[in-house]
């Protein structure tokens, strides 16, 4: 934390002289007050330029605040032609995140009717110049909390999960080990699973909560008996540990699945649970990898 302290003040020191820097904005999780900080935890800084082509074209600015071990460049093309960002480790092991903004830009996003996304997160202004972050508005922190389900998604979520754990089972039942982790991996366990989670977390906070990005928070925020079903359904090498953590994400699934359909007053699809468990029992029995 010494060595992010000292760079975040050598980056506003920097651009406090530098003409070209109309104002800087530190946001994410070192202003979300929603968000746990440790020595880990990255700069985000914002930087908005009179001109800011200069800085994306030539990267000698960034050596100011350090030597960089690695650099990440992505130009506004990427971001609808709004900024250009610059993800720098260096090599204290301080990451530094640089958005860079040219001050028409910058302003355009300022008078939307709502505030952009990385904003509402957080974000505090250190440095103002011109006064161009006056009718910025005040961060709701909101977009970050888990939002209620409505029927619809909630039963697609839990159809696409039991129709997409067969095709776990078909790998394992043939030996095909990287496809089965990338079903349950890429596909199941993100899109299917982490949602059901974070549903299941928020219901017990009123809807209140978040579990920050692709489930963080979720060791603090279950019980040790819920976190160690989670467990489970993590796995190793051998075809049998995996399919020992398809059936245990088949189980965590139903018992979230079930308690949530009661908490919501939605249709849980029991006999879709049934009848997938029985199939995937039976490839289990039926095809051993040679």
């Amino acid at each position: 934390m010494k060595y992010r302290d000292e760079k975040l003040k050598h980056i506003i020191d920097w651009s406090e002289s530098n003409g070209d820097i109309r104002a800087v904005l530190l946001t994410s999780s070192l202003v979300n007050p929603l968000t746990s900080v440790d020595d880990l935890s990255d700069i985000d800084i914002e930087f908005v330029f009179d001109d800011n082509a200069k800085y994306i074209t030539d990267n000698g600015w960034i050596f100011h605040f350090g030597n960089p071990i690695s650099t990440i460049e992505e130009d506004e093309t990427s971001f609808d032609g709004k900024h250009a960002i610059k993800m720098v480790l260096y090599d204290d092991y301080v990451k530094v995140d640089f958005k860079l903004y040219s001050k028409s830009k910058f302003l355009e996003e300022v008078q939307q009717n709502v505030l952009p996304k990385d904003w509402d997160v957080g974000y505090k202004v250190l440095i103002d110049k011109d006064g161009i972050t006056q009718n910025l508005k005040k961060p709701t922190y909101q977009v970050s909390i888990i939002k209620k389900p409505a029927a619809q998604k909630f039963k697609q979520i839990l159809t696409d999960f039991w129709w997409d754990t067969t095709y776990v089972a078909k790998c394992l039942a043939r030996d095909e080990l990287f496809y089965a982790k990338f079903a349950s991996e890429s596909t199941i366990r993100v899109n299917y699973l982490i949602p059901l989670i974070e549903w299941y977390i928020a219901s017990q906070h009123n809807w209140d909560i978040t579990t920050n990005k692709f489930g963080r928070l979720f060791k603090k925020y279950l019980t040790p008996e819920m976190w160690q079903k989670v467990e489970k359904t993590f796995s190793g090498s051998k075809i049998d540990d995996n399919w020992n953590a398809l059936f245990a994400m088949t189980d965590l699934v139903a018992e979230i699945g079930i308690e949530l359909s009661e908490k919501l007053g939605y249709e849980y699809p029991a006999k879709l649970e049934t009848d997938i468990k029985k199939y995937l029992s039976n490839l289990k029995q039926t095809y051993i990898p040679k």
